[in-house]
């Protein structure tokens, strides 16, 4: 068979063109000639690395079996002789060179005292592409901000004398047992930023009871987070549905096997937003490899984002939810709801949930918050007589930095909150050890801020305790927050001396 076969370094050499292209994925051979034209991310990138090794290239983008999903069992060749691999000298950019400087000078861990401190860390100690890819949004990048200064028009009305010599934080969701008023939300392409990528995540959570939401584009792959979690840690899955709705069933069906216990549909990325960073930083990347491209036409304007996600379906509509629910059995909430209209229309679709999200910023520029959308779902769905239902749940993401955010979303009528970059630059910058901090610091605030509000438990947090009458004025005053300028990174004008 196939797979039996071993091949050397010099056989793999010889099939380094457009007419005949093996490729080397972990420590097997591939023959990728017909998918170069399917790629995602285009024939350049392929080519490049035509007749060679490719896994340092592919690893921190793809999960481990993209390769075997995508091509037939035909064009796996077998295994590669390692020994007769000529391995090539890696030259040492000035730019890792910074960035090994700046990993060594990392404060401990326990310096750390918020979660802006650890994007400040993830910023310096990342490549750039990585940067680009994880902190870029789309357009002119208002939404993004949007979302952390949103917050910040809802003010606390904390209730005094109240016995808070011990408070409770913990709660459930969609039934599962979380020991903070949070999920892990999905965040694609770990390895991008940390050699462990989501199994930073997986494990951190496992050792502090929080819900972890697995990426459909994560680095790792599902399997491979799965068999790395404790006993009866739970999961929830984010799904972007592919256009071969065959692929998407059997994976749904596969998560649900495994033990997943929700299902997080995105749908609001019929098309991504031109995350212009990301896109540029793809811009110069291909300059630098131009000799590649000599004879193709390459877009030079995609950038990573848009190089992984072709697959995604954009006839995705409601009609499509009944086949969902015939498909399993697992909690469906829909991610990416931005009015009050389509809640209802979700609640009276029968599913389990929704998630008020813009996608942290990266879709429609000057979409509302989450927050914000909030005030407005509960009143809708109030006046129709849908709310409250434990049957159907609302949460909210983007933009968290503090337990007061997720205080103040859950006051507002949300069961919980998704945090997705937070984590995200944890692992960054200390990998699962960055993570378990993030969670202390999570709870130490929750801690204080219950008991300066009065609540003893998450059930006590109702609305007369903030004031939102703020909330939809865009151009209300607000004190400046200083640390998340200091984050928050400014578009410069990109300027190219040849």
């Amino acid at each position: 068979m196939a797979d039996l076969n071993v091949l050397t370094g010099p056989q793999v050499a010889e099939h380094a063109n457009r007419d005949s292209c093996w490729i080397i994925v972990h420590g097997k051979v591939y023959d990728v000639t017909e998918f170069l034209d399917e790629h995602p991310g285009g024939a350049r990138i392929i080519l490049k690395y035509a007749g060679k090794d490719a896994t340092e290239a592919y690893e921190p983008i793809h999960p481990p079996d993209a390769i075997t999903t995508n091509l037939p069992v035909s064009k796996h060749l077998g295994a590669i002789d390692a020994g007769t691999i000529v391995k090539a000298v890696k030259e040492v950019t000035e730019e890792e060179k910074q960035r090994q400087v700046a990993l060594a000078a990392r404060p401990p861990v326990e310096n750390i005292l918020n979660l802006h401190d650890f994007e400040v860390i993830a910023r310096a100690v990342i490549p750039s592409k990585a940067w680009a890819y994880y902190s870029s949004a789309s357009d002119d990048e208002i939404t993004i901000r949007e979302n952390r200064m949103a917050f910040q028009r809802v003010w606390f009305r904390p209730r005094i004398l109240r016995d808070v010599s011990s408070v409770d934080w913990s709660t459930t969701i969609l039934g599962c047992k979380s020991s903070l008023p949070l999920y892990i939300s999905a965040t694609a392409l770990g390895k991008l930023g940390h050699p462990e990528g989501e199994l930073t995540l997986t494990r951190a959570a496992a050792n502090h009871g929080v819900i972890q939401m697995i990426a459909t584009l994560a680095s790792c792959s599902f399997d491979d987070i799965m068999d790395n979690a404790a006993s009866g840690q739970e999961f929830f899955l984010q799904l972007y549905v592919n256009r071969d709705r065959e692929i998407t069933r059997k994976y749904v069906q596969h998560a649900e096997k495994r033990g997943v216990k929700g299902l997080f549909i995105t749908v609001d990325a019929p098309q991504l937003g031109r995350r212009e960073k990301d896109m540029r930083m793809k811009q110069v990347d291909d300059s630098a490899s131009a000799e590649v491209q000599k004879g193709q036409e390459v877009k030079k304007d995609q950038g990573v984002a848009r190089a992984i996600s072709s697959f995604i379906d954009p006839s995705l509509s409601w009609k499509d939810i009944p086949w969902f629910q015939s498909i399993t059995k697992m909690p469906i909430i829909l991610k990416g709801i931005s009015t009050a209209e389509d809640a209802i229309f979700a609640y009276e679709a029968g599913v389990q949930g929704i998630v008020l999200s813009n996608h942290g910023g990266r879709q429609l520029d000057t979409a509302r918050s989450g927050i914000e959308v909030l005030v407005e779902v509960i009143t809708a769905l109030r006046a129709k007589g849908y709310h409250p239902d434990p049957k159907f749940e609302i949460f909210v993401d983007g933009g968290v930095r503090r337990a007061s955010d997720v205080l103040k979303a859950i006051a507002l009528g949300a069961k919980a909150v998704g945090v997705g970059r937070a984590f995200l630059y944890s692992f960054c910058a200390y990998g699962q050890e960055g993570v378990e901090r993030a969670i202390q610091i999570f709870r130490d605030e929750f801690e204080m801020n219950m008991r300066l509000l009065g609540a003893k438990t998450i059930d006590d947090l109702v609305p007369e305790m903030v004031d939102a009458s703020a909330l939809n004025q865009h151009i209300v005053t607000v004190p400046r927050d200083n640390l998340f300028e200091s984050t928050c990174e400014l578009l410069m004008f990109l300027v190219l001396i040849i």
